[in-house]
């Protein structure tokens, strides 16, 4: 079966490289019997590759099962999956098949294998390996004839070097990889599957089927969705049923979009979780001043970049003014009266610079406290949002109890 002939059948839209890829490496293996491991982000459609696979094998006429490993609480697992024995576990009032021994001879998908606890992993190793199980609370071993088709959304390579994941597992269920790739790698179907969903909805809640104009479209194509097709779908219906203009414009558009949180681009350093008694704030604290380390060491390289030039070019007379805040060096003319007052200079100040016509000059000595420095950005933070501690909390990086705190230990005025 082609490529295209799988899309019609299965409901796939889409020319994208990658995914005609995915679906190719799908067919080549459907009527092997080898171990698949589906990777891909939430929302791609992972369990539609293993209904391929189970419906162009020689099991078609078999089982098949998708299970969440994700849904199903650790302790009923193994009950689940291998069945268990008569007063093998309080409420097992009677035994029970599991899902290994009810579709013996037909196929088994293991959706998110990456939340499967590790006793339970070496249950499903031993069935990959030799085709046996045993039920919970019983001794007898059993066989059954199982095809195993695995998917992820995690990355399995690195949660086995945490050792939340069996390294013998990963490699059992990487025989056959395929990876899905996620709706933001395959921008040229995102108006198609948008098409798509906005008729289906428009037969199904019987209205006029909504139209996108151009600005809207790349509006749509250059949107991240990071809930992938699953998402899209769901923009689509509720544009199909409260979009009362079916001509829709960017703007309108928008309105059905989520807002993209901005990321503090900043250095942070990591905040490992907090023990009981063992001082929660210090963490915050110490993000607050590695912020200001990266500040001073801006301002020390614009420093070192106007002394350098200077240096260049010691025959072009001109004077250089430097504003800490904003980190802007400004150079005047030769001539331009400009002084460096002799005393009450403060350390928001421009200090002047005048190449060869320095007759007199005075060292300023900036406070290096980190006190002062933390002081100094509490107020800055406070001014810039108008006294609101939340937000200048935020923009610091640091919780608004401690805020608070720091108010009171620095005798901020608000």
């Amino acid at each position: 079966m082609d490529i295209q002939a799988i899309k019609n059948r299965f409901g796939i839209i889409g020319n994208s490289p990658a995914l005609n890829y995915a679906l190719q490496v799908a067919a080549q293996v459907a009527n092997t019997d080898l171990t698949v491991l589906i990777n891909g982000e939430s929302g791609v459609g992972k369990e539609v590759f293993s209904q391929i696979i189970h419906a162009l094998s020689a099991r078609k006429h078999n089982p098949f099962i998708a299970v969440n490993c994700g849904a199903i609480p650790e302790g009923t697992i193994d009950s689940e999956l291998f069945g268990h024995e008569k007063g093998s576990f309080t409420g097992a009032v009677d035994s029970r098949k599991g899902y290994f021994e009810t579709v013996n001879g037909g196929t088994i998908f293991l959706d998110e294998i990456g939340e499967m606890p590790l006793g339970t992993q070496a249950r499903l190793l031993r069935v990959l390996e030799t085709g046996e199980y045993i039920r919970v609370g019983s001794s007898k071993v059993q066989k059954t004839d199982v095809r195993v088709i695995a998917a992820t959304n995690r990355d399995l390579l690195e949660r086995t070097q945490h050792g939340k994941f069996r390294e013998d597992l990963y490699y059992r269920l990487n025989t056959v990889p395929i990876r899905v790739p996620a709706l933001r790698d395959r921008k040229e179907d995102i108006p198609l599957l948008f098409r798509k969903f906005s008729v289906d909805f428009s037969e199904k809640y019987k209205t006029p089927s909504i139209q996108l104009d151009e600005e809207a479209r790349q509006v749509l194509v250059n949107y991240p969705w990071r809930g992938n097709v699953r998402e899209l779908k769901n923009i689509a219906e509720q544009i199909s049923v409260l979009s009362s203009d079916k001509l829709v414009t960017a703007n309108d558009l928008k309105r059905f979009l989520p807002e993209i949180p901005e990321v503090n681009r900043l250095p942070m350093l990591a905040a490992p979780q907090q023990q009981p008694g063992s001082g929660g704030d210090f963490a915050s604290e110490r993000d607050i001043l590695y912020k200001l380390f990266f500040d001073m060491k801006k301002d020390v390289t614009e420093v070192k970049k106007m002394f350098f030039d200077i240096l260049q070019n010691p025959n072009v007379a001109h004077a250089t003014e430097y504003h800490p805040e904003s980190h802007v060096l400004h150079s005047y003319p030769a001539g331009n009266e400009m002084a460096v007052p002799s005393s009450g200079i403060s350390n928001n100040q421009p200090i002047i610079l005048a190449d060869n016509k320095i007759d007199h000059h005075e060292e300023v000595e900036e406070t290096l406290s980190i006190a002062d420095k933390e002081k100094e950005l509490i107020v800055k933070a406070l001014k810039k949002h108008k006294g609101k501690r939340k937000d200048a909390a935020l923009d610091l990086g640091i919780s608004e109890r401690t805020l608070y705190r720091k108010l009171k230990e620095y005798n901020i005025a608000e």
